[in-house]
């Protein structure tokens, strides 16, 4: 028998990183919320009609830690780039209003939602295009209590030192709150989960060797590189 009981090994439990502290979130849940600004509905081929936001989950191992290589995945030759602001739990419940929303918020932090783009053009599921290994990668969260609750500020991604998404936490389609209340009505949302909300304009292909930095004012920023193809 395995330790603690279980027949098998546990797997070890999925956390993030705390700026300036040797504490870590614990991860029970990833939501992700697809097409929230209006320059990337359109860039994919959408019109910017404020539609009811898309949700979908990635594997709560799939988070990688800023300053790691993560593979290039299997069955995509069009690896995609979305950078996030991350939204970490401390509370939750079922239909959350949104006047109260921004209670249950932690803390924040910068995310890359990495997509086998060409998976998810061909009308295969999403979640064989969005919910693979390593494809959420995560800077260190921020508590509310040091850079209080974000509704603005620049959000940026570079590759190899060259800008590929810019544009301002503003310009999001549905807002945190909105985000919040919005899914607490398909899922009961507890404490630990985390919520991407969305990228901007300017999303595009990644190669082995690339190194991606995401940055969000006030917010840690996210590095990682592409590794080879796993063999």
């Amino acid at each position: 028998m395995a330790s603690n009981g279980y027949v098998i090994d546990a797997p070890e439990q999925a956390s993030l990183a705390v700026a300036g502290s040797k504490e870590r979130f614990p991860v029970r849940r990833i939501y992700c919320v697809g097409r929230n600004y209006v320059a990337h509905v359109r860039e994919m081929g959408g019109d910017e009609d404020r539609d009811p936001p898309i949700f979908f989950q990635k594997p709560t191992d799939s988070v990688v830690e800023s300053g790691s290589t993560i593979a290039y995945p299997t069955i995509t030759e069009n690896f995609h780039h979305e950078m996030e602001m991350v939204i970490a739990l401390k509370s939750g419940g079922y239909n959350i209003a949104e006047s109260d929303a921004l209670n249950h918020i932690w803390g924040y932090g910068a995310g890359l939602d990495m997509t086998r783009r060409d998976i998810q053009g061909n009308g295969k599921p999403w979640e064989i295009a969005k919910s693979f290994d390593q494809s959420c990668p995560c800077g260190p969260l921020s508590p509310v209590e040091k850079v209080g609750h974000i509704s603005k500020g620049a959000i940026k991604l570079t590759v190899n030192g060259e800008t590929k998404q810019e544009s301002d936490i503003e310009l999001l389609i549905w807002r945190v709150p909105e985000i919040i209340a919005n899914l607490s009505t398909l899922f009961e949302l507890k404490a630990g989960d985390i919520i991407l909300t969305g990228t901007p304009h300017g999303v595009g292909p990644v190669q082995p060797g690339d190194e991606l930095v995401g940055t969000i004012d006030g917010l840690e920023p996210l590095t990682v590189k592409i590794g080879e193809r796993p063999a």
